[in-house]
């Protein structure tokens, strides 16, 4: 088999902290692409239409390690090329990102609610990721581990790529230990403290997730801190770390976290509401650093609004 050569650095700087696209022309055993154009039509015609690729060809917004391509030149296997998608249009987030701390390897940051972690789907550049990357000038930061749009907190971002493995094993082995703060309704019937385990299932394209019988895969630690009236101020502690887990905990205890749009029932889609985040927040994040041996420690500075 032989071996794939190593990519060559992009041509292109990143774009709003994205980085840029990069295409592979792959083996093509029945010659059916005579020029660049034919296969970059076969590729990309059918997601945004043969016209933007032919506008990008003219525009010169493919680009080679030589610079912009012409869409006539021959199709070569192998053949490295970039170009910046055009970003969807985003609502931007209206609360700044915060810097708890940061050093050479590592920088923790305290997210707010409804920013997402890392690009993906209709978020790209209203990001943790692409914010911190301009703001901080680091184009190679990458987070360790996400932390869902819609809860607020600490979230661990690795500044160079090739100390990125080590940060991430710590998430995989579950040698972090991570603490949430949450608001919901307080009811005395329920027996607090308690460590809720059940089976959790996220199906792809469906919101919710939900309990199913079966051997568990999750466990929460769920304490009453404070209660005014109505309402009690919650800590979370995850020994595990399944999609939503902490949300399906507490409204499987009849305890919804206040101001969630999926549980106990799924909101229909509209413009985001910042007036009503998502009581949920990142509190404390907990780890022995794997390079220097240093037990860390760090708190969010964020304060949930629901018990204020």
């Amino acid at each position: 088999m032989r071996r794939r050569s190593k990519a060559p650095l992009s041509p292109l700087p990143q774009r709003d902290g994205i980085d840029p696209v990069r295409v592979r022309f792959p083996e093509d055993p029945e010659g059916v692409w005579g020029t660049l154009r034919d296969h970059l039509l076969d590729r990309y015609a059918g997601a945004i239409g043969a016209g933007r690729v032919e506008d990008m060809l003219v525009s010169g917004r493919f680009v080679g390690t030589d610079g912009p391509v012409g869409g006539d030149e021959p199709y070569a296997v192998g053949r490295y090329l970039w170009f910046h998608r055009d970003f969807p249009a985003e609502t931007p987030v209206p609360f700044p990102i915060g810097v708890v701390h940061r050093d050479e390897r590592i920088i923790v940051a305290d997210k707010p609610h409804f920013l997402s972690t890392m690009p993906r789907g209709r978020h790209v550049t209203e990001t943790a990721t692409a914010r911190l990357r301009r703001d901080l000038g680091l184009p190679t930061l990458q987070p360790a581990h996400r932390l869902d749009r819609l809860t607020a907190g600490l979230v661990l971002f690795v500044v160079r790529e090739e100390d990125r493995g080590a940060y991430q094993t710590l998430f995989r082995d579950r040698v972090v230990r991570k603490e949430y703060e949450a608001v919901a309704p307080y009811d005395p019937a329920v027996g607090l403290p308690v460590t809720v385990r059940s089976r959790i299932e996220k199906e792809r394209g469906v919101m919710a997730a939900r309990e199913v019988a079966g051997e568990p895969n999750s466990e929460s630690r769920i304490a009453l801190v404070e209660r005014r009236g109505g309402l009690g101020r919650y800590r979370l502690v995850p020994e595990t770390g399944r999609t939503h887990q902490l949300r399906v905990h507490m409204n499987a205890l009849g305890l919804p976290i206040l101001h969630d749009p999926i549980y106990p029932v799924v909101r229909a889609d509209g413009p985001e509401d910042f007036s009503r985040p998502l009581q949920l927040l990142a509190r404390t994040l907990e780890f022995t650093d794997p390079f220097t041996g240093v037990a860390m420690r760090f708190e969010s500075r964020s304060a949930l609004s629901g018990l204020a």
